[in-house]
């Protein structure tokens, strides 16, 4: 119903968002059913208690801060050491009375969230193209048949009627624009001098954020060798990269002005220009992410020397008390040195990049919207100029921003949860606040777009974005997964020279002989990549 109020007052393309974002929430829950059914809920469970391993306590030196709120703020201290991050999770090959194979599940469901997002994204593309998205009334006589066949004479509500009443005027609307552009005389050779002059404007964007991003992730790994850094050093990643995706939208669509598109094909120039701008700051934070882990695994060479030692001179130690020699007690975990745990440090980035997109989003709407309308209703009456009219003016949503922040904001949930199995039931809270607080805002707080414009498949351009971002998100995660070797002494897959052992070590431990022979022998790459090549 929400939907359909909004569809109403602001017409089929506004909508079109709305919609995607319903159902992208309903994924999502799968996702977070998966992850917490088959990987969370079976380590708290059957798994060994908080304190009990070094993986599952806070290092001594944290400890006096590890419940500050600025540390757990940005998820340091306990939150870092908890079910939230990879580094908790236990590499036994088996937990509890039922002998639950938590490495294999961890790793099964990493790899099935990516399976069934294909799996859904394709089959919703291949419905929604198989409905006709044509509205039956846009041969001959349109307008015509507007004026007279729109009504719903069964309608009994008044609230009803009334979106009804908006819901025809808006489709008015629509049709006019149409109709309009249909007709247009244009200069040819002024549109494409300005269409490309935009285009090289709007290049060297793209290219000054991601050098800037690039920048300010090498300058946050010196910060974080340093001690006693201020907040915004620790967080000056996050905060770049949200105020980026925040100002470059508006600016792309103020230099697109000058192309004179169609509204609709407009709207897909400025998404596929912000996919641009949010793939290179994303692709440009991963590779200088992958700086930072390489560092971290040069380090973990030297610590894995230093762990062993230190526990095999504590344990072949004795001490002599009263004449007699003594094994001493258990060195506590908290006492235990220990590795970087590269792969918790890549979840934390994912996890705070998150939540401060949700932050940079929710206080855009109610600073850039709501307080916005609330000085130009009323201050106008008070005011020099129209308000209303001139500057500021109400705000008209911004569909492209917030299709693009959705859809990049899942491309971080793929990409983060298999480093952070928290990070999708995050999620799901910010799709479902998302649903109800943008609906909110646009109802009370923005006004129609000055050329309303009919959707027109735009569900299907945003699956085929939601597609793409998906194939993209894959390849980092599963670099890290056949080439990277595991942190030694946390996550599920500590002792493996590979993530991908926990595999080849079930076939040879779980299976009789011959059907381990059978999975290898079609593993096979001369098998695998003509059925890689056949799907493609």
């Amino acid at each position: 119903m929400k939907i359909k109020e909004v569809e109403s007052h602001f017409g089929s393309s506004v909508a079109s968002y709305f919609i995607f974002l319903r159902w992208m929430y309903g994924v999502n829950l799968v996702l977070f059913g998966l992850i917490f059914g088959l990987v969370v809920i079976p380590e708290i469970l059957m798994g060994l208690p908080y304190g009990s391993s070094p993986r599952k306590t806070v290092p001594r030196n944290e400890e006096k801060t590890a419940m500050d709120f600025s540390v757990l703020w940005d998820f340091e201290g306990y939150a870092k050491y908890s079910v939230l991050f990879y580094g908790f999770y236990n590499n036994q090959r088996t937990i509890g009375w039922l002998k639950f194979r938590l490495p294999l599940s961890y790793f099964l469901v990493g790899v099935g969230v990516f399976g069934y997002s294909l799996m859904v994204v394709i089959r919703t593309m291949a419905s929604n193209a198989n409905e006709s998205t044509g509205d039956g009334d846009d041969g001959n006589y349109n307008f015509s048949f507007k004026m007279f066949t729109s009504w719903d004479y069964l309608i009994g509500n008044p609230e009803t009627a009334d979106n009804k009443f908006a819901s025809i005027t808006t489709s008015f609307k629509e049709s006019i624009v149409d109709e309009e552009e249909s007709n247009k005389d244009e200069n040819i050779h002024l549109t494409r001098f300005l269409r490309v002059l935009a285009n090289v404007m709007i290049i060297c964007c793209l290219c000054g954020s991601g050098y800037l991003i690039y920048f300010v992730v090498k300058r946050s790994q010196t910060f974080s060798k340093m001690q006693n850094v201020g907040w915004y050093e620790r967080n000056e990643v996050e905060i770049v990269m949200s105020l980026l995706g925040m100002f470059c939208p508006p600016l792309f669509e103020t230099i697109a002005n000058i192309e004179d598109y169609h509204p609709r094909v407009a709207l897909k120039w400025q998404l596929g220009r912000i996919f641009a701008l949010f793939l290179g700051n994303l692709y440009t934070f991963l590779l200088a992410l992958m700086d930072d882990v390489n560092e971290k695994l040069a380090q973990e060479d030297a610590v894995k020397n230093v762990t062993y030692w230190t526990l095999y001179n504590y344990y072949n130690s004795t001490t002599n008390i009263n004449g007699t020699d003594t094994t001493p007690p258990p060195l506590h975990p908290a006492d235990v040195p220990r590795g970087p745990c590269w792969e918790t440090n890549v979840g934390v980035e994912f996890v705070r990049l998150t939540v401060s997109d949700i932050l940079v989003t929710y206080v855009t709407i109610l600073v850039g919207d709501f307080l916005r309308a609330c000085f130009v209703r009323f201050m106008n009456y008070c005011w020099c100029w129209d308000l209303e009219a001139g500057f500021p003016s109400y705000a008209e949503f911004d569909i492209s921003g917030n299709v693009l922040g959705l859809v990049f904001n899942q491309g971080m949930i793929w990409m983060g949860s298999f480093y952070a199995p928290g990070l999708i039931g995050i999620n799901v809270l910010r799709l479902l606040t998302s649903m109800y607080f943008q609906c909110w805002a646009v109802m009370s707080s923005n006004v129609p777009h000055e050329r309303v414009f009919k959707a027109s498949k735009s569900n299907n351009f945003y699956m085929g974005l939601l597609l793409l971002i998906l194939f993209l998100s894959l390849l980092p995660v599963a670099y890290t997964i056949m080439s990277l070797p595991p942190s030694f002494d946390c996550g599920p897959f500590s002792g493996k020279k590979r993530m991908f052992d926990v595999i080849q070590e079930t076939m040879e431990t779980d299976f009789p002989p011959f059907v381990a022979k059978i999975l290898s022998s079609i593993a096979n790459p001369g098998l695998i990549i003509p059925a890689i090549l056949l799907m493609m």
